[in-house]
């Protein structure tokens, strides 16, 4: 089954109210997928006493690395829907969208190749080797994969504020 690749699916009076309800759950899943990532790995060290650090720490590198790629799937799911809803929609309505595909157009989703690979992140490389090396060379790939995590958290919180301006704007009596 093909997943929808658009936001504006029943008829409803306001279809920019439509997309920014719509588009706001999504970011609430893709914030659900980093704290679903966040909280596993919190939960990981009660696994310590019997997971030596050679099994456990590669486990919460892929943890983090699954629920990033997760989200960046989810983020980039979001943008190809929310431009696919504007071509549907009239100028003036287009217009009070423009701030939260901004962020769409500022912050581009990067392929996961480009996001993986340490060669074409050396600071966060760098971060993670000085992290290794004050901590434990085997927490490297986590602190690469945290970076990975953080960089989607910040794009997601900003996407947010966008939202909440756009919400502002099209109810601006009510408290969002």
């Amino acid at each position: 089954m093909k997943p929808d690749c658009h936001y504006l699916h029943a008829s409803f009076d306001n279809p920019v109210l439509a997309i920014v309800q719509g588009i706001d759950r999504d970011v609430e899943h893709g914030e659900d997928l980093l704290m679903l990532g966040l909280g596993i790995v919190m939960l990981s060290s009660t696994f310590a006493p019997v997971a030596p650090p050679t099994v456990l720490l590669p486990l919460v590198a892929l943890t983090f690395a699954i629920t990033a790629g997760c989200a960046h799937r989810n983020y980039r799911r979001m943008e190809h829907k929310l431009f696919a809803s504007m071509t549907r929609l009239e100028t003036h309505e287009i217009a009070l969208l423009r701030p939260i595909a901004a962020v769409f157009i500022e912050v581009p989703a990067a392929s996961l190749a480009a996001s993986y690979n340490p060669v074409k992140n050396l600071k966060r490389t760098l971060k993670s080797a000085l992290g290794g090396v004050l901590i434990n060379p085997l927490w490297m790939p986590i602190f690469y994969m945290m970076g990975i995590q953080i960089t989607a958290e910040k794009t997601l919180m900003s996407l947010n504020q966008a939202i909440i301006g756009v919400e502002r704007r099209l109810c601006p009596s009510s408290t969002v």
